[in-house]
């Protein structure tokens, strides 16, 4: 749509295209929420992560598994499971890898999961909008037989109206891919960087697992049993 056009125009052109362009309309709404909502949510992920990381390991490291749970318990960010998930298995150290690789698949699929959306109208739009072109040209055609006259002036205006949802679809799908390209972009280079730390954090616990798996390891697993009962 052209910069300069007024919303009496805009408004024409969505009239015009009908259902399909409300369609269109919903979709690029839609893929700029899922934008906003995938940028807030990740905002600030790598820092708190990695603070939490830090944090979690120091403790780990002086065998205190009290305070690295009390960090987790403290922590609002999904890789917190990731911890909880290697600590309760302290005590059968050779479990820890696939468990903490497990939690880690899990918080890069809450990282993904709105994703696919954007995918679908990537991917779907544009044939959604040459559907309502398709749609607009037999109508013009129809009009042109009921009016029981010819030629290329009688459909044009029709024609080049029913063209609007076809531009229309284009432009979310562009909106829709761009956004799915960006945020898969991010969500790969989150991933490899939780896999550095999941591996980092199961070499500390099965090296510290004696100790991890003590009284204060249990006494941090009733504590957590008694808080979720």
């Amino acid at each position: 749509m052209h910069p300069n056009m007024s919303f009496h125009e805009v408004k024409e052109l969505l009239e015009t295209g009908g259902v399909t362009m409300v369609i269109i309309v919903l979709g690029s709404i839609a893929a700029v929420v899922i934008g906003i909502e995938r940028i807030l949510f990740l905002r600030g992920f790598s820092v708190k992560a990695q603070q939490l990381h830090e944090t979690v390991v120091k403790a780990l490291l002086k065998g205190d598994a009290q305070n690295a749970m009390h960090e987790c318990d403290r922590s609002h960010i999904p890789t917190a499971g990731i911890y909880r998930a290697a600590v309760d298995r302290a005590a059968r150290p050779e479990r820890v890898p696939d468990a903490v690789d497990r939690a880690r698949r899990e918080v890069v699929q809450a990282l993904r999961s709105p994703l696919w959306i954007l995918g679908t109208l990537g991917a779907v739009m544009p044939f959604v909008g040459l559907f309502g072109t398709v749609w607009g040209i037999l109508k013009s055609f129809r009009q042109m037989a009921a009016a029981g006259t010819g030629g290329f002036a009688v459909v044009a205006s029709g024609i080049s109206e029913a063209l609007i949802t076809t531009a229309g679809g284009i432009a979310v799908a562009v909106e829709a891919v761009v956004l799915y390209n960006y945020f898969q972009a991010r969500v790969s280079r989150e991933s490899f960087d939780l896999t550095l730390k999941c591996d980092e954090l199961a070499e500390i616990v099965q090296d510290k697992a004696a100790e991890l798996a003590g009284p204060r390891g249990a006494g941090a697993g009733e504590s957590r049993s008694v808080a979720n009962s």
